[in-house]
């Protein structure tokens, strides 16, 4: 390289020889001189060759005696960079001519003590320099900076601003540096925040939230951003801030939940407010948030946000400050839900009832006369009374039971315990409607026969679920049955009471379930459901009497009794009341390690991982990886049992399962394996509402079933349905297709029933054609064939209009009645043959809490149905984004009722109304827009 090309002089500030530096380090102070240039260079413009000399005139002056012309040398430097300008890939010129300069200046620097105006101006200059000549990890901009600040005073946001935002950019790069390090050190970090807010100042005002809210993140600041966020910047800031949460550990996530709610309720947003206050499950968050709006009909939109996620209404009145406003309170209790589901069936062309012959297509199966002949049985009108509840869920008007003739009802076609589950589908076929749902069980609550009696109990409850009514029909006709003599009668009082009330947190309901978890001669049965309904009633809200009962119960019961099938569901009936608690439930997990049967491990596996439930925390999903990599040796009296159980279950009436002696031993085996099965579980349950930990997953679920135990391999299927209800994305879809046909009937079984879980409520094509396949293919297998008729109901659940995913308002929510109804089905499945396909099919029934309308209905401010044109498409990020980006893509135009698939969001397609609610779902109240101008 030409020596005289300037860039061999910027080279050799770098790469000096050692001797050569070691000689210029022991000249003194005074011998310093800046660097020359002793020949003009050839690669130089006229116009660059004046600015550098220029700037080394600058530099020299700097160096001399006489301090009148520091002023004005400093001054010109500060202009010549301020103004200089460069394309987005190259250094400005100023900058690059004073690279060589760089240790010149500093030294010079340090020479100065007058402390005065004129070194603050030298400080903030080399700031400037060090932004691209300083060592990386010296962090020279910030320190600059700070002297300067030192010397002058705090500067404006505009003062700050004027050398540049990468200027302001690297500063962020340092601060957070700098604060690490003193935050290690212990030391005072006062300085770094009051430059940092100026920092947020500026980043607010020039569109980049996203910086200012990841500095303050660094400097564990974030409570002070509210106050600098404006109408103009907050929907933007929230939005970064809400999407933050799932990535960050406690207790950040609350923290930022927090400060988007702070800002929320400056600028009077209290929907989205709520919204978050519902996330913090805050009741006392919830409540002022609901009574700060004094426009009425805004408290009714919120209402509906409210009855959707069952929030209970205890938590928003009292006694001494009730609420007042009937309409209000009729929103809260969701009574109207049933007419306008029943209208939008009606809009869709849905709402006649689906014969089976509709719902199974059996003309386009293979083999069809093995088929018929196989499912004639009881087991078979079983099926298809269930598969009828379900696909005319909401509508009441299905042909086998409601509507059947007088006789010819299929709850007769069945026989023993199947009369019982056949009789609770009428729950379901009138899903929320009270009024006829009421008059219609009631016929079957005085039969003589004792599984019916008991079904219309549990239609009671199944009727109410996700709805209140004042007169509270449900506590009236089943609490005198928790202690019936009967066990159908008592079971289905008890679950019936857990599905109608489920996340009320109703004190009488413990009054009355609490004694019978207590009661020490009870029966592992009943002890297992009642504290399930307990988990169902206070889900998510860890009541310390209910929580200490269930554990002294595990403690006091015989390990006999521990070991019965039925304790998984006394396991997941504590584990609900931590849903969404995190480190609330630390103090349970370590009572419950003084347990030493087997039982303690799965249960601490279930509380924990519903304490974290939908957090994404990768370190959970670590730690039960790493149980489900443990090879456990199971014994082999527990095998044959299971194989004994599977022989006799494959009878095809379910009477043939009545065998108490087996039964009995089914309960002491040991199921030291059972919590590898909750692992996998646990793992798709904190995995779920975080996209990339979902992702992930499926990729572990991959290896599992590749690589696991057996109990391994038959839970996975049950965990890849929890990561995706209602959700059928063709990779999915395939990989439970394969399984479908696996050489372990259990694994082959959960598959197929998960497939119904990942379709429900879609009408999925492709999904019901391979389920149609599988007909043929187990045509002579009856349990797989029982549970495929029950998966082709579950796609068509309510006809396509119902769906089960427990995330809604944008998937900034979910509900956990739906998380426990989801969890409780599966929970079955982890041991088929002896709960859904013995005895206990009416377990599907758990579902209920999670079904809900997957309608978009518009109303008008007196809550009449208002048709509007809708766009809905597949929702898109926006995160961090610029501008004002597009929602939504690959969307079409319709008019509201419209049906909203999984991932999918609504946007007004009109300026001319305005709605109440940012999230265009379930109930939308709408308004004339006041600004909108359209001619005639």
């Amino acid at each position: 390289m030409d020596e005289d090309d300037p860039r061999s002089a910027s080279l050799r500030v770098f790469s000096k020889d050692p001797e050569e530096k070691e000689q210029k380090e022991k000249q003194p102070d005074s011998a310093i001189s800046a660097p020359k240039d002793s020949k003009p260079s050839k690669d130089l413009s006229a116009e660059d060759e004046q600015l550098k000399t220029e700037l080394e005139m600058l530099v020299e002056r700097l160096g001399e005696s006489n301090k009148g012309l520091y002023r004005p040398a400093l001054t010109a430097l500060q202009d010549l960079i301020r103004t200089s300008t460069s394309s987005l890939t190259s250094v400005p010129k100023p900058l690059k001519f004073l690279r060589p300069h760089y240790p010149h200046l500093k030294q010079l620097y340090s020479q100065w003590d007058s402390q005065d105006a004129d070194q603050a101006l030298f400080a903030e200059i080399l700031s400037v320099l060090a932004m691209t000549y300083s060592n990386t990890g010296e962090r020279e901009t910030l320190h600059f900076r700070l002297a300067a600040d030192q010397i002058h005073g705090q500067p404006s946001v505009q003062e700050l601003g004027v050398w540049g935002h990468e200027y302001v950019r690297h500063l962020c790069t340092e601060l957070a540096e700098e604060y690490n390090a003193r935050s290690e050190k212990d030391q005072s970090t006062s300085d770094l925040l009051q430059l940092a807010l100026l920092v947020v100042q500026f980043s607010l005002q020039h569109n980049a939230e996203v910086d200012a809210v990841d500095l303050l993140l660094e400097l564990e600041a974030v409570d002070q951003l509210a106050q600098f966020v404006n109408q103009d910047t907050y929907e933007r800031v929230c939005l970064y801030l809400v999407s933050c949460v799932n990535l960050l550990v406690p207790p950040d996530d609350l923290l930022f939940l927090r400060t988007a709610r702070e800002i929320y309720r400056a600028q009077h947003r209290w929907f989205e407010a709520l919204v978050l206050s519902i996330r913090l499950a805050d009741r006392d968050l919830i409540r002022e948030d609901f009574d700060a709006p004094t426009n009425a009909v805004m408290r009714k939109q919120m209402a509906f946000l409210l009855a959707r996620q069952q929030v209970p209404i205890e938590w928003l009145s009292d006694e001494q400050n009730p609420i007042q406003d009937q309409e209000l309170l009729d929103c809260l209790y969701g009574v109207q839900r049933s007419a306008h589901f029943i209208d939008f069936g009606k809009e869709l062309s849905v709402y006649e009832p689906k014969s089976l012959d509709d719902i199974y297509k059996t003309h386009l199966e293979s083999s069809r006369s093995s088929l018929s002949s196989s499912m004639e049985s009881s087991r078979g009108n079983l099926a298809n009374a269930i598969v009828n509840g379900f696909v005319n869920a909401g509508f009441g008007n299905d042909p086998l039971i409601v509507k059947a003739e007088e006789g010819n009802s299929y709850v007769y076609k069945t026989r023993d315990h199947g009369m019982l589950s056949a009789t609770a589908s009428i729950g379901l076929s009138l899903l929320w409607d009270t009024d006829l749902g009421l008059s219609q069980i009631d016929k079957y609550s005085y039969s003589s026969e004792e599984n019916v009696k008991a079904g219309a109990l549990l239609a009671y409850g199944i009727l109410h679920s996700g709805i209140r009514t004042e007169m509270d029909a449900p506590l009236a006709l089943l609490s005198e049955h928790t202690e019936s003599k009967s066990r159908p009668l008592q079971n289905s009082a008890i679950v019936g009471l857990g599905l109608a009330y489920a996340g009320s947190c109703r004190e009488d309901l413990q009054g009355l379930l609490l004694p019978l978890v207590q009661d020490e001669a009870s029966s592992m049965e009943l002890v297992a459901l009642a504290a399930l309904s307990l988990g169902f009633v206070y889900v998510g809200n860890p009541d310390g009497e209910i929580v200490s009962s269930i554990l002294q119960t595990m403690m006091e019961r015989e390990p006999s009794d521990l070991g019965s099938r039925w304790a998984r569901f006394l396991a997941l009936g504590l584990a609900l009341l931590f849903v969404g608690q995190q480190d609330q439930s630390d103090a349970t997990i370590e009572t419950l390690k003084a347990i030493e049967h087997p039982l303690s491990r799965e249960v601490q596996i279930l509380v924990d991982a519903t304490s974290y439930a939908g957090t994404g925390n990768v370190l959970k999903i670590q730690t039960l990886l790493h149980f489900c990599a443990e090879h456990v040796a199971t014994d082999n009296a527990s095998e044959s049992n299971q194989d004994e159980n599977q022989a006799n279950d494959d009878n095809d009436d379910p009477s043939a399962n009545a065998n108490d002696d087996s039964n009995k031993t089914q309960d002491t085996s040991p199921a030291s394996d059972l919590y590898q099965a909750f692992s996998v579980l646990a793992i798709a349950l904190i995995a779920m509402g975080e996209d990339v930990g979902a992702e992930m997953s499926l990729r572990h679920m991959s290896h599992l079933m590749h690589y696991g135990d057996p109990v391994i391999r038959r839970t996975v299927p049950l965990a890849l349905a929890l990561l995706n209800p209602s959700n059928p994305t063709i990779p999915v879809l395939d990989t439970l297709s394969k399984h479908s046909h696996d050489s372990d009937l259990s694994v082959a079984l959960n598959a197929i029933f998960a497939m119904g879980i990942v379709g429900a409520g879609t009408n999925n094509a492709r999904l019901a054609q391979r389920l149609r396949q599988l007909a043929g293919y187990y045509a002579k297998e009856p349990n797989c064939l029982f549970v495929v008729r029950i998966a082709q109901g579950l796609v068509q659940m309510g006809k396509g209009t119902i769906g089960i995913d427990p995330y809604h308002c944008d998937r900034q929510l979910f509900s956990r009645t739906a998380i426990a109804g989801l969890l409780a089905t599966l929970l079955a499945f982890t041991d088929a043959n002896a709960f859904v396909l013995a005895h206990d099919h009416w377990m599907l029934y758990f579902l209920v809490t999670a079904m809900h309308p997957r309608f978009l209905i518009t109303l008008d401010e007196s809550l009449e149905k208002l048709p509007v044109s809708v766009r809905v498409g597949k929702a898109v990020d926006v995160v961090g984004q610029a501008g004002k980006p597009r929602t939504i893509s690959g969307f079409q135009t319709n008019t509201t009722p419209v049906r909203l698939g999984t991932r999918e969001r609504g946007v007004l397609a009109t300026e001319e109304y305005l709605s109440y609610s940012p999230v265009l779902e379930n109930l939308v109240i709408l308004r004339k827009n006041p600004g909108n101008v359209e001619e005639a």
